[in-house]
């Protein structure tokens, strides 16, 4: 294994010198029921080989017929990236030879692909950068190699076929990332506006979204890039970053040591946290693409783009502007609550049934989302519906109950479903201490505290914390802050 920079002693001035290069290319599996070019189900988990005909399997006299759907949500893919749907673009035969393509070749799109010259806003570190998308074309999936036995002689390799023709839709990003971070919010804005739009389910557990990594590094100032390396096997957004940073450090580490880096494909491998040479990298001629025989061109006119156009979501950006503008939320808390467009959903229903934008958010993130990560639910699981945390803020707005109090309730909520005016009522939990029994408690507190008094008296403003403490202590929560804070005052003074 080729020594890393850190491994060689090399000083950050060293590592300053250099500039990263960073493209992505992601493969995304269409959300289709059927396969790209047969009837054969898409369904992951399945038996192996359970899904398989002989269009798929690549039999002798088989002709491929293209899903219709697939091609529609190719389109709303790249016109959700801001990329220009082509009227023509054609499928080709993209020829190598490997277990997983039992053809022979894979059905791809070369020279016109189905769209092309896009881009997405990515934001690190508080700046904003516009990642340019060279292409989005369609193509057939491959099937899944599985091997079992690596360490002994008796190694055993299997086919899974029922991936093979699975939909995909391969997006080429621009060279434009220059850090492993900025690389992590491409990829993560990319997931995002695929599940928004409901192109893809993007599991990566499942392989339904995966992602190469080409990486070069080059003097900073030099106009000609460096000599690229492709890094395969990259199923985390966090292995992406631990990839790049590794890659990074080796490039920089062989040409300090006066080597030359080869132009290759190489895998990550976790476990060890280092890249393995895979094979040298292929160029296009290596795969021998011609035009598909056996489909006709495919065309997207006007009509058919507007429609699918038409028929796109929100996508994140647009609805996090627009949940600042029209909720008073910071772009922080429009942020968190735009992650999935299942959590805008419940927040925006929150607020429809009576929640102050606001106040909704905080409730969300801080109570609702907290709760929701340790049960390991999702939000649509939710046991607390939107309109049950509406009601819940109102009784606070309106001082039936106090905040401390609402968050037991909350989590009573949570727990049984039962609504907050329920819990609120059959628990005793109202805010309705007398101003007597106010004066009384708030009286006990300062005759047992005469220390404290004194020290208040003498200009030590923060015990007064402590008083307020004490007698919303004293009440089970239920008083008024604002009226504890008022009678304090006034006796005190």
């Amino acid at each position: 294994m080729t020594k890393n920079a850190a491994e060689m002693g090399l000083a950050p001035e060293v590592m300053a010198k250099y500039e990263v290069v960073i493209g992505l290319e992601v493969h995304v599996q269409l959300l289709t029921r059927t396969k790209i070019f047969c009837a054969c189900s898409t369904r992951f988990g399945d038996a192996p080989n359970l899904n398989t005909c002989p269009v798929c399997l690549g039999l002798p006299g088989t002709l491929p017929v293209l899903n219709k759907r697939a091609v529609e949500l190719g389109i709303a893919a790249a016109l959700a990236l801001n990329c220009t749907v082509h009227e023509h673009s054609r499928f080709a035969r993209k020829n190598y030879f490997y277990p997983d393509l039992p053809k022979g070749y894979q059905i791809s799109q070369y020279e016109l692909p189905l769209a092309t010259h896009g881009g997405i806003d990515i934001e690190v570190g508080g700046q904003k950068k516009r990642v340019g998308i060279t292409r989005l074309h369609l193509e057939e999936d491959a099937a899944k190699n599985l091997h079992e036995g690596f360490k002994d002689s008796a190694t055993k390799g299997y086919v899974d076929y029922n991936r093979c023709g699975t939909p995909l839709a391969e997006i080429v990003s621009e060279p434009d990332m220059r850090t492993p971070e900025e690389a992590y919010a491409y990829l993560t804005t990319l997931r995002q506006i695929m599940l928004y739009t409901g192109v893809s389910d993007c599991n990566m557990e499942e392989g339904s979204l995966r992602c190469d990594a080409n990486v070069s590094v080059r003097l900073k100032g030099a106009k000609e890039f460096g000599t690229k390396v492709e890094v395969k096997n990259l199923n985390s957004f966090r292995f992406l970053v631990k990839a790049l940073e590794h890659e990074i450090e080796r490039h920089i580490g062989v040409i300090e040591s006066g080597g030359k880096i080869l132009q290759e494909t190489r895998l990550w491998n976790q476990t060890e946290g280092y890249t393995v040479g895979m094979r040298s990298k292929e160029k296009a001629h290596d795969y021998r693409y011609f035009p598909e025989p056996d489909l006709l061109p495919v065309h997207v006119g006007p009509a058919w783009r507007e429609e699918v156009r038409a028929a796109l979501p929100e996508l994140p950006a647009a609805k996090r502007d627009r949940f600042v503008r029209s909720y008073g939320i910071t772009p922080y808390d429009a942020g968190v609550l735009t992650d999935s467009s299942d959590l805008a959903r419940y927040f925006e229903h929150a607020v429809r049934a009576g929640a102050p934008g606001k106040a909704a958010a905080n409730w969300m993130q801080t109570e609702l989302l907290r709760r929701l990560n340790d049960s390991g639910r999702e939000i649509a699981a939710s046991p607390v519906a939107p309109g049950s945390l509406a009601e819940l803020i109102e009784l606070v707005e309106r001082g039936k109950i106090t905040a401390a109090v609402a968050k037991k309730v909350f989590a009573k909520m949570f727990e049984d479903g039962r609504s907050a005016a329920a819990i609120v009522e059959a628990e005793g939990l109202g805010a309705e201490v007398s101003s007597d029994s106010l004066e009384q408690i708030a009286r006990e507190v300062i005759e047992k505290n005469p220390d404290n008094v004194a020290k208040y008296k003498s200009g030590n403003e923060g015990v007064f914390k402590f008083f307020v403490g004490q007698v919303m202590k004293g009440t089970r929560g239920q008083a008024s802050p604002q009226a504890v804070n008022d009678l304090l005052r006034k006796l005190l003074g």
